[in-house]
């Protein structure tokens, strides 16, 4: 392992009389390339994750080739360590370019190598590269025990390369479309174990035959010193599509809104329904389907039907345990909680610390939210694992209508990666089932709350009175999404509970759900917080 503090031990143009095939055993290299240039270009990185935090020092945690018949790669397992005492593991993969023409935005370092001038850049940037993983996935044996393991799915039925680009800006990954059919993730953050997107996208596919989801089609990973096996790319079936269903939801609710004015509706006669009363849409009142329309209820039934279905797959395994449904327990109770407190503590301080950035309704709904943050925090701890029937399994993790693709009249579930908070060990606990179903009920709420903020005055009404609309559409999309989901789960015999049990697990969820995205929201656009508080309240109300 190279650790190197931030000194400067050459100047630029730097120059090795090392081939690039050892380059990286030169020590003098690694100092400069880990301790004066690295850094630089890390932190400007649209992936890099660690931009609240102040960088310490970076360490090369080890190196493997990517290779095939002469032509050699770097692939780098970096730490990087913070000030703040904790660190993050990246990947980055390293090729040596000799034209003066190219990636001249992507060049990590100029050097000359055994008198050849050329630069170091990310590996991903050259189409060489990319040919080159996607014929090592096409080539891999079954049951691979090299360190550097290619697999390919029995559904893989590429025959040569043809072509490949990247997907378009993406934060967190790296993604590459290949031969216009798949698409190759990258991941730039890792972790000491599989992948959980990895996990979930071969499960489905390969195990239960879920159709909508990406198929899975292959994957690279790196077997570490400590024989870890640790996840790089995973490669899936592209799915054409036309966008995901945050837009759809999002143009769908502005045409409800203008419906209002058009329609000439009187918001406040509208009949009301309770929260999480099940809904089928003949049950729906015919001023509400004539105010929103039909189409919106069917698209939400058939999204209900695919969240089930992927539900019913996740939990009917039997055999592998890593998916194997388990009941509640005490264990499970002692880990929800010690994550939730520290996580309610942690928004608390950030609202306390940030209150000078909000106005308005925000600054009520946040002073309210700090008075009683006692009673939020017993609703946490007001959890008995002892009163639950229902069973956890594995889930998303973090499901929302960004992770969904509408492709013509249908769904398609994507990214298992989980939450980005999360440790991978959390990422893999198992849930109750209705986890997910809090996360898009989430979801749908911040579509009609995001409608009201970036267009409200497009329509002829005041904020509190499309308040009022949005909250009551919101109660009939949880209605017959909610109808449909459990109908499907309870036929196919998976446990999510008595009713009371059900609406507990939703409560409690939604309210952690809403303090999750308290804190993105406190961070990134304060005047935003006020969807979520308004989530918190109207559960604690």
């Amino acid at each position: 392992m190279a650790k190197v503090k931030k000194e400067t031990f050459h100047v630029p143009p730097y120059e090795f009389n090392v081939p690039w095939e050892s380059l990286l055993d030169d020590k003098a290299f690694l100092q400069v390339f880990l301790s004066d240039v690295l850094e630089d270009y890390i932190i400007n990185q649209r992936w890099y994750g660690g931009k609240s935090s102040k960088l310490k020092y970076i360490e090369l945690q080890e190196y493997f080739r990517i290779q095939q018949r002469g032509e050699v790669y770097y692939g780098l397992l970096l730490e990087i360590n913070f000030t703040e005492a904790f660190y993050q593991h990246y990947f980055l993969p390293i090729a040596f370019v000799s034209d003066e023409k190219f990636a001249e935005k992507d060049r990590i370092l100029p050097l000359k190598l055994n008198g050849q001038d050329g630069f170091i850049i990310d590996a991903l940037n050259l189409e060489a590269f990319r040919k080159l993983v996607f014929e090592r996935i096409l080539t891999a044996e079954p049951n691979d025990t090299t360190r550097v393991r290619y697999h390919k799915s029995v559904d893989f039925r590429e025959t040569e390369y043809q072509s490949s680009r990247f997907m378009g800006l993406e934060q967190s990954n790296t993604s590459v479309i290949l031969n216009d059919r798949l698409v190759i993730k990258f991941f730039r953050r890792i972790y000491a174990d599989k992948n959980p997107d990895y996990e979930m996208s071969r499960f489905l596919s390969e195990r239960k035959g879920y159709k909508n989801t990406p198929a899975y089609m292959g994957n690279l990973s790196i077997m570490d010193t400590d024989n870890v096996n640790v996840t790089i790319a995973l490669m899936q079936e592209m799915v054409p599509n036309q966008g995901d269903a945050w837009d759809y939801m999002l143009n769908e609710v502005r045409g409800i809104f203008s419906n209002l004015e058009q329609k000439r509706i009187d918001i406040y006669k509208l009949p009301k329904v309770d929260l999480f009363q099940r809904l089928k849409i003949r049950d729906v009142p015919p001023e509400i389907i004539d105010w929103a329309g039909l189409n919106v209820f069917l698209k939400l039934q058939k999204l209900a039907t695919r969240t089930a279905e992927m539900h019913i797959a996740l939990g009917s395994e039997f055999e592998d345990t890593a998916f194997t449904p388990e009941h509640f327990n005490g264990d499970y109770e002692v880990w929800l909680k010690n994550r939730l407190l520290y996580q309610f503590q942690n928004r608390l301080n950030t609202v306390e610390n940030n209150l000078h950035r909000l106005k308005d309704m925000s600054l009520e709904l946040a002073k309210e939210f700090l008075e009683r943050k006692n009673e939020v925090r017993k609703r946490f701890v007001n959890f008995d694992w002892t009163k639950l029937k229902g069973e956890r399994i594995r889930l998303h993790g973090d499901y929302h209508l960004g992770q969904v693709l509408v492709k013509d009249d249908d769904f398609y579930i994507l990214d298992f990666e989980g939450e980005p908070e999360s440790t991978i060990r959390d990422r893999k606990v198992k849930q109750p089932p209705l986890k997910d179903v809090a996360g898009i009920f989430r979801s749908f709420h911040y579509a009609v709350y995001a409608v009201i903020f970036n267009h409200g005055e497009k329509y002829p009404y005041s904020q509190e009175e499309l308040f009022f609309a949005g909250e009551l559409l919101y109660h009939y999309f949880i209605g017959v999404f909610y109808e449909e989901y459990v109908t499907l789960i309870q036929d196919n015999n998976i446990n999510i509970g008595y009713v009371k049990e059900r609406t507990f697990l939703l409560k409690y969820c939604m309210l952690e759900k809403a303090v999750y995205e308290l804190g993105y929201e406190m961070n990134s656009r304060p005047l935003w917080a006020v969807i979520p508080l308004r989530g918190i309240m109207s559960i604690m109300n």
